[in-house]
């Protein structure tokens, strides 16, 4: 009987984190979907609206050490509730406000908001689930980043055909609230025996002195936490490559309209969304049958990035239509495998007391990847008017991730 609880409460706390991050992805959505007529309503220009779309990706990035060392102090059922209720109030205000300045700040905290979520979310799956199913979960968990886009277009632009883009906004930060009411009231952290014991958290009156020197200055002089960042720096370059300019590749590349390309460019997410689930489920099955979790991890996710890389190298060559969108399933699939085991990998590396401060440092490479990625692949669209050099600039950098997983790491876990 205890076993079946726990086994319940198992799944329901991955479902809720799920759901979070569908939410989460929604949210940095609703301007990106709205923003036409968010630029009509107060006549904002492509420059004003290229600001407000980058203000989310600056304060995400520079929030998630900070972050991630709160998190590694503090229970994910109050941390992560509050942050849902912050992404909440946030994208009401952003319904409300009447000004480029106002907007600019909802998106901002909006960021801060944000930041929690993967990195809390992680611990709290550490707490409950061991390393040898440890993938699947996370795998599922990750995948809600490609589930959300998928979810996104349709959802939004529904909402905003009845209602308009203000009460769209409103309504995504009630559904906020919702969600963080029900994690506070639902979610506790397992007690000591029955899943796992978990290593004790930080005190969270810890001294700052001792977040800095014993858990960021420590991982900060490793070898593998550097390895992991560059690695998934470039795992996240080639994913940011897509949700950002899909729907723009599309349009040049297969003769689409504006609406047919936004809506065709959610059904790949699907595939990205499998690969992330799938691909924690084949780390898990390898080791099940003998292979240490992390050489599992790292093969997995060397070789979906290997294919990820190759392939959106031949997407740079045009090859016509239908070979495009199967060319396209396939690299989004494997681009969903190395989102999910890289990710994991950080939770294999490190002793649970600091898997949200390592993985706040290899998101903050992320986040850089995340920003670069559209602005260079627009830089090169815009001089070469074609998309090809920037694919190819991501193949380029998507060796150089496989390298670094494969040759960076020095084959050991971190001690506590």
């Amino acid at each position: 009987m205890q076993d079946s609880r726990n086994r319940t409460r198992q799944r329901m706390t991955l479902l809720l984190l799920v759901g979070a991050g569908c939410i989460n992805y929604i949210d940095r959505a609703t301007l990106s979907i709205g923003n036409t007529a968010v630029m009509a309503d107060l006549h904002l220009s492509y420059e004003t609206m290229g600001w407000l779309l980058s203000a989310l990706a600056w304060t995400y990035m520079i929030s998630q050490i900070p972050i991630g060392l709160l998190a590694d102090r503090l229970g994910g059922r109050v941390f992560l509730g509050a942050s849902l209720v912050l992404c909440s109030f946030s994208e009401i205000l952003f319904g409300l406000v009447d000004s480029s300045t106002n907007i600019f700040w909802t998106r901002a905290l909006l960021g801060v908001g944000e930041a929690p979520l993967f990195l809390a979310g992680t611990r709290v799956l550490v707490h409950w689930f061991s390393a040898e199913e440890r993938g699947s979960a996370i795998g599922l968990f990750n995948g809600s980043a490609s589930l959300g886009p998928a979810l996104a277009p349709p959802f939004l632009l529904a909402i905003m055909a009845w209602w308009g883009w203000r009460d769209m906004s409103v309504l995504v930060g009630v559904i906020n609230l919702l969600l963080a009411v029900i994690w506070i009231v639902y979610y506790r952290d397992p007690i000591s025996g029955e899943v796992s014991a978990p290593t004790p958290a930080h005190s969270a009156r810890a001294s700052l002195r001792s977040a800095l020197k014993d858990d960021l200055g420590y991982l900060l002089r490793q070898r593998n936490t550097w390895a992991a960042t560059a690695g998934y720096t470039g795992v996240v370059y080639l994913s940011s490559l897509y949700v950002t300019w899909l729907p723009a590749w599309l349009e040049k590349t297969e003769n689409l309209s504006v609406i047919q390309a936004g809506l065709l460019s959610a059904f790949p997410q699907i595939f990205s969304f499998l690969g992330c689930f799938l691909g924690g489920r084949l780390m898990d099955m390898i080791s099940q049958r003998g292979v240490a979790p992390l050489v599992a991890c790292r093969r997995t996710v060397v070789l979906s990035m290997l294919a990820c890389a190759i392939l959106t190298g031949t997407l740079a060559l045009q090859p016509g239509s239908i070979p495009a969108i199967v060319l396209l399933t396939f690299t989004l699939f494997a681009s969903g495998v190395a989102v999910s085991c890289g990710w994991t990998l950080g939770t294999l590396i490190v002793t649970e007391n600091r898997v949200a401060t390592l993985e706040a440092i290899q998101n903050t490479g992320a986040s850089l990847g995340g920003v670069l990625a559209p602005l260079l692949t627009g830089i090169l669209a815009t001089r070469y008017g074609s998309f090809g050099p920037a694919f190819v600039l991501a193949c380029g950098i998507g060796l150089v991730s496989v390298v670094m997983y494969h040759k960076g790491f020095s084959g050991r876990a971190l001690k506590s």
